[in-house]
């Protein structure tokens, strides 16, 4: 397992699909996860700091663990089976639960802990990115430090879970 960093959200082109960047902290890859709309907003939020006036689902579920008593230790991001990815959430040290990538990471974000992933995954689709290519990473941070999660809602009448693959 390889410790990550959410690098942020961005929508691809042409399709419209959010994506979820992450980059290896100790290395150059980086790992690509398409995600729905609500989850990309998630996401987004926890980067910005935004408090919504009342929990989201992210929010309640890691507040639900903290006040039965429960720690969340880690976020890992297991395997990748016909392009979806699939996560577990590591609680108390020994118990897994099976999550979703994208809720996982919304979580992890919200509860300020690791998000690792194995290292069958990187090697399957870490994308590396030579050192040239920093100025571009740059320019993506720099366009999540001026985008909102609002940026990330679906158009009325498309399908929730159009397009969505982790």
């Amino acid at each position: 397992m390889r410790k990550v960093e959410v690098l942020g959200v961005r929508v691809e082109m042409p399709t419209n699909h959010p994506i979820v960047l992450l980059r290896e902290e100790e290395g150059h890859r980086h790992v690509p996860i398409w995600v729905g709309a609500a989850e990309a907003s998630a996401i987004a939020y926890a980067q910005q700091g935004v408090t919504p006036p009342r929990p989201l689902t992210h929010d309640l579920l890691a507040h639900l663990l903290s006040e039965l008593g429960h720690h969340l230790d880690a976020v890992h991001i297991t395997k990748l089976e016909d392009s979806v990815f699939y996560a577990e959430l590591v609680i108390d040290g020994n118990r897994r639960i099976e999550s979703r990538s994208s809720d996982a990471i919304a979580i992890a974000l919200r509860a300020g802990v690791p998000i690792l992933v194995d290292d069958s995954v990187l090697e399957e689709v870490g994308v590396v990115v030579p050192d040239e290519e920093d100025d571009e990473v740059e320019r993506f941070r720099e366009f999540l430090d001026h985008v909102s999660a609002e940026d990330f809602e679906q158009p009325p009448g498309e399908a929730e879970d159009a397009g969505e693959r982790d």
